[in-house]
Order: structure tokens, then sequence, then C-alpha cells
């Protein structure tokens, strides 16, 4: 039987809660909240379309930190806390990392993030 994996990697910070950001048990690997901080200063960005691109960055070196490439990503939850003036921004950061026809199933929830927070990622993903 599988048994679960943390998995961690540098400039994504531990979760502040007692819970694992990413875990991977057997070849699937599952995530907590992706959010957009920058990884040099791990902060937030005021500015959404930036915050939005980090997200979607930190997204990408997760699932290489689990050993996967975005091919591997199946699903992806977007929580935002403004879903119609972020949507061009998630959009435009989607069509960068799942270009082509073959892209994973996306599903956006409006969310109150808290702060400065517009965005937090969840994945799933089948190595």
């Amino acid at each position: 039987m599988a048994k679960r994996e943390v998995v961690e990697f540098p400039g994504i910070p531990k979760h502040k809660q007692p819970i694992s950001t990413c875990v991977k048990i057997g070849n699937m690997v599952f995530t907590s909240a992706i959010n957009g901080l920058d990884p040099a200063t791990q902060k937030a960005p005021d500015d959404p379309a930036k915050q939005i691109e980090f997200a979607f960055q930190n997204m990408k070196k997760m699932i290489e930190a689990a050993g996967g490439t975005t091919e591997n990503i199946a699903k992806v939850t977007v929580f935002m806390k403004d879903v119609a003036g972020h949507r061009e921004f998630v959009n435009q950061e989607w069509l960068k990392l799942f270009p082509g026809e073959n892209k994973p199933c996306r599903h956006a929830l409006k969310y109150d993030l808290g702060g400065n927070m517009v965005i937090q990622l969840e994945m799933f993903a089948v190595l």
C-alpha cells in the first residue's frame, strides 16, 4: 500500500497551519492552497496580475518537485476574490501553462481570501 509523502521545495514556504502544502501518495499528487506569493519576498504583490502569475508558477514548481510536469495535472480548482475581474489574468496564465487543446479540468469559485490575497489554486495530478 502506498504511503503519504510530503513534498517540499525551495521558494515555497511551508503552510502556516499544521498541514502539508503538497503530498504524494503513490502516483497521485494533491495540494492544499497554492498562493500567489513572490518566492523572493514571500509576500503577495498588490498587483493582481502579478499575484496570479506567481500562483501558476508556484503550482508548476510543486508538480515538478513531486516528480511530474504540467502534463500530469488533471484538475485545478481556482479560488478567486473577484472571479469576473480576475478571470482574464487567470486565463492568460492558464494558457501559458497549458498551451494547445489538451488541458486539465478547472473549476473557479469566489472566495474571501483575506488581506490582499486574490487567488489560491488547488491541484490534483497523476504521475
